[in-house]
């Protein structure tokens, strides 16, 4: 249990994170999707009530300036006009009572919205 403490602590600020627990998740939804040649794509939109909004899905594609990470067997491909807002976010899945999907916790965030999608 304290190794994936540690694990989880360890966050990176020259690049994206992905949790142990987000990782296995999405290799999960991957497995269920039956296909092998998607990656999970995150990146940072304009809009929402705060001016920026996360956008996270699948996508087969890789483009021109794509930062790709691998995190255990899943890759994780941020834009690059999205990177300079995502070094250092820490992506995780939870799954309680009272929600369940994936958090984004983002240093580079300097407010949110009630809604908790959006950012500035």
């Amino acid at each position: 249990m304290t190794e994936q403490l540690e694990t989880i602590e360890e966050r990176r600020t020259d690049q994206i994170n992905l949790s142990p627990v987000a990782a296995t998740k999405v290799k999960s939804l991957l497995e269920q999707e039956g296909r092998d040649d998607l990656q999970l794509r995150i990146s940072v939109q304009p809009g929402g009530c705060s001016g920026l909004r996360y956008q996270l899905f699948f996508d087969e594609r890789t483009l021109d300036g794509d930062v790709v990470t691998a995190f255990e067997s899943v890759n994780v491909v941020v834009d690059r006009m999205s990177v300079p807002y995502l070094n250092g976010a820490m992506i995780d899945f939870v799954d309680s009572i009272e929600k369940q999907g994936f958090t984004i916790d983002n240093p580079n965030a300097t407010g949110s919205c009630a809604c908790g999608d959006s950012f500035h």
